[in-house]
């Protein structure tokens, strides 16, 4: 009994650090799934963990769970984690309409093709909430990879948002997010803020001066 209610005290994250083969926190870690689905969160490597379990304990996989899972990786692009979370899927499963419809989506971030194929799959996609807003993020940091000036046609197909609702786009992130509106010969063309990508003269400066707090997230300070 007391140990039960030690347990209650550990969040998920807990129970995952200290033990992520544990079987007895599948439960647990099928609920967070859905818990990050209802809260529009993310935990890459609490989910890695259920797939790990569902390998050792095949006859307890949820086709349900994993499919959000799945949905929440794709959300998290341009980072890997689609990859990552496919590779712990057996093959066999990944054969299903709902899992091969997904991974032609991962193949299909090109924009136009994507958007076409997600229209299709709606019911897949929907049971996670922010997924389009996740992927047109993924696509505005595409094209500033890219682009120094993008055509209003190239980011309304990129991000599947035209007319008014593009109008409102634009002006929040000419607000918020340093855009600026250009006229151009035939359409708008939207500056987007410098970088070292879409400006190569800004490599140089960056790659000499990198900030100390940068340095110490990838490699913790050993005490």
């Amino acid at each position: 009994m007391a140990n039960d209610q030690a347990a209650e005290n550990y969040t998920v994250e807990d129970l995952v650090a200290l033990n992520p083969y544990n079987p007895d926190i599948l439960n647990d870690l099928e609920k967070f799934v859905n818990e990050q689905v209802s809260n529009q969160t993310y935990n890459l490597d609490a989910n890695l963990s259920l797939l790990r379990l569902y390998q050792f304990e095949p006859e307890r996989m949820s086709i349900q769970i994993v499919a959000r899972i799945l949905i929440k990786a794709l959300m998290a692009m341009p980072a890997p984690d689609f990859s990552l979370c496919l590779f712990l899927i057996p093959e066999h499963v990944q054969m299903e309409e709902q899992f091969k419809t997904l991974i032609v989506l991962s193949h299909y971030l090109e924009f136009r093709q994507f958007w076409d194929e997600a229209a299709k799959n709606r019911h897949i996609l929907e049971v996670v909430p922010g997924f389009e807003q996740a992927i047109q993020a993924y696509a505005v940091h595409v094209l500033s990879l890219t682009y120094q000036k993008v055509p209003r046609p190239v980011l309304a197909e990129a991000i599947n948002i035209e007319g008014l609702s593009l109008d409102k786009f634009l002006e929040y992130h000419a607000a918020n997010s340093g855009w600026v509106i250009e006229k151009g010969a035939q359409s708008q063309l939207i500056v987007l803020p410098r970088n070292e990508f879409n400006h190569p003269e800004l490599k140089k400066n960056t790659a000499d001066s990198v900030p100390f707090e940068h340095v110490t997230r990838i490699f913790p300070v050993l005490s």
